[in-house]
């Protein structure tokens, strides 16, 4: 019976966060829902929201560690895409816009909160983009035999560009100027990645 009660629990958890995530829109921020918005978003009583979050903040932080955890799935995605064949940089570009156009709400989360007036919020989605950072760097250093540094400058760059493009492509819905937005961004990191294993390849020659 404990676990059926553990599943029942979990359920409601999850009806909790997904009517959070409904509700954020490119009008509506999280710090703007209130508690009974979301509990009667997802068909329960205010009062059953306590029996899985103290408050709303402990509500948002999950959504934001939900949305970092969705982000590096994101790029294990990518790298199974990538290993059957193409572009490393358009394959990773085009994941992201995807993600963008069917997660939008989650994204804009993330932007929001990283500059937002919480502090508690700007530090947790600061470390989210961190492990994103660093699990892209390990990738580079791996496929690309780039120094430690060097790949961390490359995947440092590389995620500032996407989350900007990202942002950028939260107000489009022109399907060609949603094009032109992923390969200016597929240049643009070609263009760092250039860099990137110029600097590796003077460095090995003994001229950095």
């Amino acid at each position: 019976m404990s676990g059926v009660r553990a599943q029942q629990k979990e359920k409601t958890r999850r009806q909790l966060i997904d009517a959070a995530l409904n509700q954020l829109s490119a009008e509506r921020s999280f710090s703007s829902l209130s508690l009974r918005e979301v509990a009667k978003e997802a068909g329960l009583a205010p009062t059953s929201f306590y029996r899985h979050f103290t408050d709303m903040d402990e509500l948002g932080l999950t959504l934001v560690d939900e949305a970092g955890l969705t982000l590096r799935q994101l790029m294990r995605q990518s790298r199974q895409r990538i290993a059957k064949g193409g572009s490393v940089i358009q394959i990773s570009v085009l994941t992201f816009m995807e993600f963008i156009e069917s997660n939008g709400n989650i994204f804009r989360l993330l932007l929001r909160e990283r500059s937002g007036t919480s502090s508690a919020f700007r530090a947790a989605v600061s470390r989210e983009i961190r492990y994103f950072t660093l699990e892209l760097c390990d990738y580079l250093q791996q496929a690309n035999q780039l120094d430690a540094d060097i790949a961390y400058l490359q995947a440092n760059a590389a995620v500032t560009i996407v989350f900007s493009a990202g942002s950028d492509a939260l107000d489009v819905d022109d399907k060609n100027e949603r094009e032109q937005l992923a390969t200016r961004t597929i240049q643009q990191l070609r263009f760092i990645a250039r860099g990137a294993a110029d600097l590796s390849n003077r460095r090995k020659a003994g001229k950095e």
